[in-house]
């Protein structure tokens, strides 16, 4: 399995941008797909985004399409969400994930198998 690392997280006003970073190690040659997830105070664990190592093949949750774009850097084993025109809505704590699977897309919290501690969005009004 591989190990993760968020960060970029932040406090940001409305409309601003961010960029999160997921830095991947140990076995990161079997891992089939990234993706990024976020849970805001009292709600369920949302998916938000996954890309596959091979081919960059790209999926977005509709609340966040055309806003954010996942990608990642193979040779430096990072995946990357950029955010763009937030929203006091996309507070929450987002965590990087990691999958072994196959299939596509892969958008539920079961497809992924090593997670990230989480880095906090705080997106003011």
């Amino acid at each position: 399995q591989v190990q993760l690392v968020e960060s970029g997280g932040g406090l940001v006003q409305a409309g601003g941008s961010l960029r999160l970073s997921c830095a991947a190690s140990g076995r990161t040659l079997s891992t089939y797909a990234m993706g990024w997830f976020r849970q805001a105070p009292g709600k369920e664990r949302e998916f938000v985004a996954a890309i596959r190592w091979s081919g960059g093949w790209t999926y977005h949750a509709d609340s966040v399409k055309g806003r954010f774009t996942i990608s990642r850097d193979n040779a430096k084993n990072t995946a990357y969400l950029q955010m763009n025109s937030l929203k006091p809505e996309d507070t929450a704590v987002y965590y990087c994930a990691a999958s072994y699977g196959g299939g596509w897309p892969l958008v539920r919290y079961g497809d992924f198998g090593s997670w990230g501690q989480g880095t906090q969005v705080t997106v003011s009004s």
